[in-house]
């Protein structure tokens, strides 16, 4: 019995530098939802406090943070105290950090799906970036308490959060893509990883103000995206004006982060089932 040429796809390696296919990240989108709910089950499988560790974490480091950097070394932090001050950078940071280390080790630890059969690569990745949007949202539990605490409103800053998350997705998103595409090839990034986070932690604004660094300083400091969102979530909860001059550059690098780091993913894909 001859096939029929409409129920046969060719699948072809890809090459150079290729935008998203986002038609074919439709058609797996049920993978997708999968996937995601996998990552989710399976980081609290066996646990006894189960999803409390997305408070339990943020929470003790900003205790942590609070007695080093808050009264020992008395850091400032603008008039707000400094557990809340700590707490809403810890927030998205945990979300950026999380996602580098669950995407770098997506595609290892599916390898034998990679070898097995086609689907779109990229949901791998972004399946462990999109599991780990539960801890983010889990964590606002905390952020509610404290303000409640502290007796503080926010202000109409809270508009502007839905563009400050896309902005923190959009930079997970891209370098997240990047490491999950080099880890396949180059091992050593899933050694590195854990390091360069931790370094990453102090490059941000997380135990200190961005008013902090030199002004000299501060245009080439706010070209790390996490910079603007951190200050933005902090401006939006403790009714502060919103520090666009912070914000749009970030917002820039991270577009151009999440464009690139989407092609580059495209154009390592062919080779991942030759090292996975």
């Amino acid at each position: 019995m001859t096939p029929n040429k409409d129920n046969i796809k060719i699948i072809q390696p890809t090459s150079g530098w290729q935008l998203i296919d986002f038609k074919e990240l439709w058609r797996y989108k049920d993978l997708l939802y999968f996937l995601t709910l996998r990552g989710i089950k399976a980081r609290y499988a066996q646990s006894v406090l189960g999803v409390a560790w997305a408070i339990i974490q943020p929470l003790f480091t900003t205790l942590v943070f609070t007695v080093v950097f808050g009264n020992l070394a008395n850091v400032d932090s603008d008039g707000i105290p400094y557990a809340l001050f700590s707490y809403l950078a810890l927030w998205p940071w945990n979300y950026f950090s999380g996602t580098l280390t669950e995407s770098a080790n997506s595609l290892i630890q599916n390898a034998n799906m990679i070898t097995k059969v086609y689907f779109p690569r990229m949901v791998l990745p972004l399946s462990s970036i999109l599991s780990k949007l539960l801890d983010f949202l889990i964590a606002f539990v905390v952020v509610v308490g404290m303000m409640f605490y502290y007796q503080i409103l926010p202000g109409w800053g809270l508009l502007v959060l839905p563009l400050l998350i896309i902005q923190l997705l959009m930079c997970s998103l891209g370098v997240g893509m990047m490491l999950s595409a080099m880890a396949v090839k180059y091992r050593d990034v899933k050694h590195a990883l854990s390091f360069v986070v931790q370094l990453l932690l102090y490059a941000a604004p997380v135990v200190y103000s961005t008013t902090a660094v030199p002004e000299q300083y501060q245009k080439f400091y706010v070209l790390n995206p996490m910079v603007g969102v951190i200050e933005g979530f902090r401006a939006a909860f403790l009714d502060r004006p919103m520090p666009w001059e912070w914000i749009w550059p970030g917002t820039i690098v991270a577009l151009v982060l999440f464009v690139f780091g989407m092609m580059y993913f495209r154009r390592m894909e062919r080779i991942f089932a030759d090292v996975a």
